[in-house]
């Protein structure tokens, strides 16, 4: 049983270590170049920009919790269906 638990300690260990990695800034493949500039866009983006999601891909998360009852605004959209 203690050889066991010494064999999954150091398997935790080497885990431990190979996950501290280091992060270096990241570059385009050796050969390859960046993606074409965007359309409408003046300066051509940095990879760090690139892997950025847009708003879209990823909303903000609302946690505002409703504190008191409100009444719905008047709505002059919010007609019948016909």
């Amino acid at each position: 049983m203690s050889r066991l638990r010494s064999t999954w300690t150091v398997v935790g260990l080497v885990l431990c270590l190979a996950a501290c990695g280091g992060k270096k800034e990241l570059q385009p493949a050796p050969g390859g170049s960046l993606p074409p500039k965007p359309v409408g866009v003046e300066v051509l983006p940095t990879p760090t920009e690139l892997m950025r999601p847009e708003v879209q891909a990823r909303p903000r998360r609302s946690d505002e919790l409703l504190r008191q009852s409100e009444q719905r605004r008047e709505d002059a959209f919010d007609l019948p269906p016909n």
